[in-house]
């Protein structure tokens, strides 16, 4: 009789792959192509509610794949974001990637805990890192060229979003048994996706499986990133609608006041579960690794599907984007259309 494999998803039952059509399937298609996994779990979580499926996709793929500037960089941002939001699937998963850019010692240095030896790659692992903590000393001046701005700026924000997503949502395993934890078997899962992961494809897919985002902010004018975190943020913020006025106003609070700090274990601004909306908002946006089965047990109602919990869950995690995006000091090129 065969053993069926631990699944990685917490609260919901993503649709199954062949089930998937239009947009969905696109993006498992691009996925495929262009970063050499074609359903990793971080995505397929989020298939209960496709347009947060696509918009994410399609910021990953303009930012971190096809955007300006070397990918071992962006990696190693991607790689302090994680690192700073505690999310240790995120962790395993660019430290995996690093392997698959060819930089097997700075991989390993960096999953021993160790500073990169090369100052280049330190500042820029610092400043993913402190991008969580609004005025940072590292996060100024950029550790990248000014041109590289917007691909940087958008991998960074992709992966505080994807962090919370896979902190609330998903086991902290990335293969089973935690395989990754072994070096070997990190070497040889970089090894496996080396010949996408060096290839850089053009700019502009991703858009193509969006319905006519705006430009976004002023840091990716005139390049593929801006319209994709535009698409993001209308997509994720809709789960507002899942609160009442009170607890939207909650949440805007205290994200306003944040100042990048993991909450403490004594967090007296949240809610308990007699708001169990509110509570999960402002724990996806602070603490997702917190989320328990009471916290979703006592928001789930026979009218709250995946597809709400997804947004929910967004809605709270883009929040903290929002916060930190707002706070980061950024330098408006002008770019040529």
């Amino acid at each position: 009789m065969a053993m069926s494999l631990p699944t990685p998803f917490r609260y919901t039952a993503p649709p199954p792959r062949k089930s998937a059509t239009g947009a969905t399937a696109e993006v498992y298609a691009q996925l495929a192509s262009d970063f050499g996994m074609e359903r990793p779990a971080t995505f397929v979580v989020l298939s209960s509610a496709p347009e947060l499926l696509t918009a994410t996709w399609a910021l990953m793929r303009e930012s971190l794949i096809a955007g300006e500037g070397d990918r071992t960089g962006k990696e190693l941002a991607a790689l302090g974001v994680s690192l700073a939001n505690r999310c240790p699937f995120c962790v395993d998963a660019h430290t995996m990637l690093l392997h698959a850019t060819g930089d097997h010692s700075l991989a390993e240095a960096i999953a021993r805990g160790e500073t990169p030896s090369d100052e280049g790659h330190a500042r820029v692992l610092a400043w993913g890192r402190a991008s969580r903590n609004p005025g940072a000393p590292e996060l100024t001046p950029y550790p990248f060229p000014a041109a590289h701005a917007p691909a940087y700026i958008g991998t960074a924000l992709t992966f505080h979003f994807i962090n919370r997503i896979a902190s609330a949502l998903l086991t902290e395993s990335l293969l089973p048994g935690n395989a990754q934890r072994f070096r070997a078997v990190r070497s040889l899962g970089g090894r496996s996706l080396a010949r996408t992961v060096r290839r850089r494809p053009a700019p502009g897919a991703g858009l193509t499986l969006l319905d006519a985002p705006g430009p976004g902010p002023d840091w990716a004018r005139g390049t593929t990133v801006g319209p994709a975190y535009a698409a993001l943020r209308d997509a994720a913020t809709t789960g507002e609608g899942l609160l009442d006025e009170a607890d939207r106003a909650l949440v805007r609070e205290t994200l306003q006041g944040w100042d990048g700090a993991h909450p403490s274990l004594a967090w007296e601004c949240l809610p308990d579960r007699s708001r169990p909306g509110a509570r999960l908002a402002l724990l996806a946006a602070l603490a997702p690794y917190r989320i328990t089965d009471e916290d979703v047990a006592a928001w789930r109602k026979p009218d709250h599907s995946d597809h709400c919990l997804v947004h929910l869950v967004a809605y709270g995690a883009f929040a903290a984007v929002d916060r930190i995006e707002r706070s980061l000091p950024v330098r408006t090129a002008k770019w040529r259309p």
